[in-house]
């Protein structure tokens, strides 16, 4: 049997101390814990969903194929989109954001 730890200590927090593949889940006096499955595929649900939400802001940031420039970049180029008057959609820190924004889609 090859249980799914981490969604069962969410699933079970405060509860399950240990959990061995072979004999189950345990509390802190060395009891068994039954398992309810559909707890545990909620809370892998949840985690699933966390760690999208952080994938997410990795991606525009560090990992993805389009990421953010520099904070001084980035008002660089504000401050060469002030002097052109492009201060719109436009200029070049507007379509740089579009484009970290469009390769990277909100989940």
């Amino acid at each position: 049997m090859n249980l799914d730890h981490e969604a069962i200590y969410k699933a079970y927090a405060g509860t399950v101390v240990s959990i061995d593949d072979s004999a189950g889940a345990f509390d802190a006096s060395g009891n068994s814990v039954t398992l309810d499955q559909s707890l545990i595929d909620a809370a892998r649900t949840t985690l699933n969903a966390e760690a999208a939400a952080v994938k997410y802001k990795t991606d525009r940031t560090t990992d993805g194929s389009t990421t953010y420039d520099s904070y001084g970049n980035q008002l660089d180029m504000l401050y060469a989109d002030m002097l052109a008057g492009k201060l719109d959609t436009t200029g070049t820190w507007a379509t740089h954001i579009k484009a970290v924004k469009d390769a990277n889609p909100k989940p």
